[in-house]
């Protein structure tokens, strides 16, 4: 009898997966919550070679959009917490949301695991240069003077919120058109659909070497490397709107901490590999592959900063 219990024990024990070391066995999702052609989507695809190299496993990319990422953010939330279905994280649905929403059906500190952030970057006021809007002055002017066509796109809660600071600071009225993605509202400043928008630099980066919209300031505290002749928000004559941004990978909430940890190394690996560099100094992105805790402190810092602003500016998305 001894002899059987130790063999079905035995048997047991090589047949479970060891957390961490047996991962990953099979494809793993990356769920997007904004439309293809944005920010955050770029971004995970310029990754995506690169980590299924070294994970071994094919990455797939999945776009969820609509809702201001909550929908995406409910389904990775909820989903099994085994290193298989990853969420793309930025700035919005992790900080923002949670100061604008009352009600949400997540929490994003409870119930994801952070794996690691990925890149910061500032965002970056565009505007339809056939208005002739060349400055940051100018858009403003354009505003006050036309209350009734003066209007803005916006994918996500950070841009959003930045738009509303800047309406708050200046008194300038814009009036918000929601798209799924930031790609979506550069292409809406583009045709002439909206006169501004404030996104991430990844969708911008192009339409700005091309002409085709006209970029106004950046919200960071000095001028970016990539667009040296950008104005700071505050040389462009509007202090105190610097806002930091960032993209982060995470897990739903108990995915085992091996898991995590062979996630982290990869991205921190991928973010550095000199491809993915070369494509994020491009786009004016700054890799960082930081680890879970600092993630987690990022997140927690930037949820009370987003609440009091959201309180001061009266947002509220409900």
């Amino acid at each position: 009898m001894n002899r059987i219990w130790i063999a079905l024990c035995a048997a047991a024990a090589f047949a479970a997966p060891v957390s961490g070391q047996e991962y990953p066995s099979k494809p793993i999702r990356i769920v997007v919550g904004y439309s293809a052609g944005g920010g955050n989507d770029i971004i995970v695809r310029v990754m995506a070679p690169e980590l299924s190299k070294g994970l071994g496993q094919p990455v797939v990319v999945e776009n969820k959009p609509g809702a201001q990422s909550i929908i995406a953010a409910e389904l990775v939330a909820k989903s099994a917490p085994d290193g298989y279905t990853i969420f793309m994280g930025p700035s919005g649905p992790m900080t923002i949301n949670p100061a604008t929403y009352s009600k949400l059906p997540y929490d994003a500190q409870k119930d994801f695991a952070p794996i690691s952030m990925i890149c910061a970057f500032p965002l970056i006021v565009v505007a339809d240069p056939k208005l002739g809007i060349n400055d940051l002055k100018a858009l403003i002017d354009y505003a006050k003077k036309n209350p009734g066509k003066a209007n803005y796109a916006s994918s996500a809660g950070v841009f959003q919120v930045t738009t509303e600071l800047l309406k708050q600071k200046t008194g300038a009225n814009f009036q918000l058109i929601p798209y799924k993605g930031s790609g979506e509202s550069v292409q809406a400043v583009i045709s002439g659909q909206v006169t501004m928008t404030i996104v991430d630099p990844a969708p911008a980066a192009g339409p700005i070497k091309a002409g085709t919209v006209k970029a106004l300031a950046v919200t960071t505290e000095k001028r970016h490397p990539s667009w040296p002749d950008v104005p700071t928000m505050a040389e462009a004559g509007i202090p105190d709107m610097v806002v930091p941004v960032w993209t982060a990978l995470f897990a739903p909430a108990r995915t085992p901490q091996a898991i995590v940890a062979r996630l982290q190394k990869e991205v921190a690996r991928v973010v550095r590999t000199p491809e993915v560099r070369e494509r994020f100094a491009a786009m004016g992105l700054e890799p960082v592959g930081g680890t879970p805790e600092e993630l987690a402190r990022a997140v927690a810092r930037d949820l009370e900063r987003y609440k009091a602003v959201a309180k001061a500016a009266n947002i509220r998305n409900d």
